[in-house]
């Protein structure tokens, strides 16, 4: 026997599915038709800005009020431009540069170009306050470590969104920045109080839901006093108590990707963690990446199993679809900004570079990239400077299997400029830099987050706040290396 009609339909108002390729699948448009809340694009999905814009259609085609969500923070994540690098600076860079107004127009700018493509929700600002240095899914997403700069920056980027008809949802809710481990791989524990929580990682949460943000996005930590075992996406007391009782928010609460080992390792899959998220006071579940027809069904499936159960109430769930269905509505008569191409990113991002030392004698240097593994939220999305060098050789390495005697072979004269992302973080970093300065004037250019880490020896050390095609261009600019 099928799922009753109408709790099928109820069930697939809370999801938020995906599916592979840059051509909605007729599956994908069906569910939209039969209730499904809407569809997350990721780099996957995304080829031109016009078979963007052709793929929004087809699936507004299934019902016109379809959310269609993306991650496009700009900086280090980015959906549109995962083929080049983002031309906008991230957060971190952002923050800064300490223009709040700035922040706006960047992310005014961002929305922009969302809207133009069909696009109605931004799963973005990232408003965690990254005071741990070795945090390694923050880091350059955040606005820095002050809670203060943040809330104010926070409060900007989503009302840049909002400006321009988009959605803004700020993440990770109740704040993934003290955390030094993945919640895509396990779940992080943020051992605190939550007086803690309130004076360090929730203040950025009051600015951007005073300033009237659409969505706050869930995390995937643990945070004992509050959530016990598990993680805060399914944890009423975080959900309810805190960010509904206590902070006010009458928004639509989505979770990050279920498919995450935070989540997922926690319930024991991605259907039964969508019910405990529903259970939890989620009202917009977003399934992951990697999703078919036949997931998307397992999961409304078990929801409506949920509500046979005992394990959901009824109103529980519509309330979460009525809250998923207003931000539709909201999407559908929020209007939208043009999309004008501008400098904006490029110029932001040379404002943000901070120089310590001297960068004088540069001449033909040798460039170095050293290599690091991108996060699953960042992917594989090109950065450094190789794009917009003006011909100055350029060699990349891994920093454990580098040769520095080589690498001091290949230089000759020439000075050396390294170049890498976290480099105090790589197996082998330090290390090469120490065992390159003590024979040639070194330059380190440091591409992530900008910890205390200071290398002995070296002529200067660039911080850019960012990996973006903008924070390359810029680091290349201040070195004088540019075409």
């Amino acid at each position: 026997m099928g799922l009753d009609p109408g709790l099928r339909r109820l069930a697939l108002g809370t999801l938020l599915a995906a599916y592979p390729g840059p051509v909605p699948p007729d599956w994908a448009v069906d569910l939209v038709a039969d209730g499904l809340a809407g569809h997350t694009l990721f780099g996957t999905n995304i080829d031109t800005p016009a078979q963007v814009a052709t793929s929004t259609a087809a699936l507004r085609a299934g019902r016109a009020d379809v959310l269609v969500a993306v991650d496009e923070e700009g900086g280090d994540v980015t959906r549109l431009a995962h083929a080049t690098g983002s031309p906008y600076p991230g957060n971190a860079a952002l923050g800064a540069i300490g223009d709040v107004a700035l922040t706006r127009r960047i992310y005014q700018a961002i929305g922009a170009e969302l809207a133009a493509l069909g696009i109605t929700v931004n799963l973005a600002p990232t408003v965690d306050v990254n005071t741990a240095d070795d945090n390694p899914v923050i880091g350059t997403r955040s606005f820095g470590a002050d809670p203060v700069r943040v809330a104010a920056h926070s409060a900007a980027a989503a009302a840049g969104l909002q400006s321009a008809g988009v959605a803004a949802c700020a993440k990770h809710f109740p704040g993934h920045g003290a955390t030094v481990t993945d919640s895509h791989h396990e779940l992080p524990t943020v051992d605190v109080t939550p007086e803690v929580l309130r004076q360090r990682d929730l203040p950025p949460f009051a600015a951007v839901i005073a300033a009237g943000t659409k969505a706050v996005m869930t995390a995937h930590i643990r945070v004992p006093a509050l959530t016990g075992a598990g993680p805060a996406t399914f944890s009423r007391a975080v959900l309810v108590e805190l960010l509904r009782h206590e902070y006010g928010f009458t928004g639509a609460v989505i979770t990050d990707a279920l498919e995450m080992k935070g989540a997922a390792l926690a319930a024991g899959g991605i259907a039964p963690g969508a019910v405990r998220a529903l259970a939890a006071g989620a009202d917009l579940l977003c399934i992951g990446a990697k999703v078919d027809a036949e997931l998307v069904e397992r999961v409304a499936a078990e929801i409506v199993t949920a509500l046979g159960d005992g394990r959901l109430a009824r109103t529980r769930v519509e309330q979460a679809a009525g809250r998923a269905a207003e931000l539709a509505a909201w999407t559908r008569t929020a209007g939208t900004a043009t999309a004008t191409p501008t400098d904006l990113g490029y110029a932001a991002a040379r404002r943000a570079i901070r120089v310590e030392g001297v960068l004088t004698g540069l001449h033909h240097p040798l460039v170095v990239q050293v290599h690091t593994r991108s996060t699953i939220v960042e992917g594989r999305v090109p950065w450094g400077l190789g794009p917009h060098l003006d011909g100055t050789e350029l060699i990349q390495v891994v920093a454990a299997e580098a040769d520095p005697q080589e690498l001091r072979r290949i230089a000759g004269a020439r000075p050396i400029v390294l170049v890498g992302r976290r480099l105090h973080r790589l197996p082998g970093g330090p290390e090469l830099v120490t065992a390159l300065a003590t024979t040639h004037p070194v330059v380190v250019v440091e591409m992530g987050w900008p910890a205390s880490w200071r290398p002995a020896g070296t002529r200067a050390f660039v911080t850019t706040y960012g990996a973006s095609h903008a924070n390359g261009r810029a680091a290349a600019e201040v070195l004088g290396l540019t075409r």
